[in-house]
C-alpha cells in the first residue's frame, strides 16, 4: 500500500479553508479516483513540537492506494481539475509526497 501525503505549509498569513477541504475538495477527489482510492485522512495542524509554538502545516491530506501505478492512473485523468480547485481553499502552494505504508495500526 502507499500513501500520498500533500502538505499545506502554515505560513504567517496565509489562508487556508479546512471546511472546504474536508467537505468540497476531497470528496472531489474521492469521486474522481473511484474505487482505487483505498482510504483518506486529514489533519489540520494545531500547534508546534514546543508549547506555544505554531504547527508546521496547516493541512495534511492523506490518500491511500494499492501502488503509485493505481494512484497515477485513477488521479492522472483529472489532475488538472483537482489541482484547478486548489485556489478556492488555499493560497498556499502544496507538497506531495509518496511514501510506501511500512507499519498502520489503529
Amino acid at each position: 500500500m502507499i500513501k500520498v501525503t500533500v502538505y499545506y505549509g502554515n505560513e504567517e498569513g496565509s489562508r487556508f479553508d479546512i471546511d472546504y477541504y474536508c467537505n468540497v475538495h476531497m470528496p472531489m477527489v474521492k469521486a474522481r479516483c473511484g474505487a482505487a482510492l483505498k482510504g483518506m485522512d486529514i489533519d489540520a495542524g494545531i500547534a508546534g513540537g514546543t508549547p506555544g509554538s505554531r504547527a508546521p502545516y496547516a493541512c495534511m491530506g492523506h490518500l491511500y492506494f494499492d501502488s503509485v501505478e493505481s494512484f497515477q492512473s485513477a488521479f492522472g485523468p483529472h489532475a488538472k481539475e483537482i489541482l484547478a480547485d486548489v485556489p478556492n481553499y488555499t493560497d498556499v502552494r502544496p507538497s506531495m509526497q509518496v511514501s510506501e505504508v511500512r507499519l498502520r495500526q489503529e
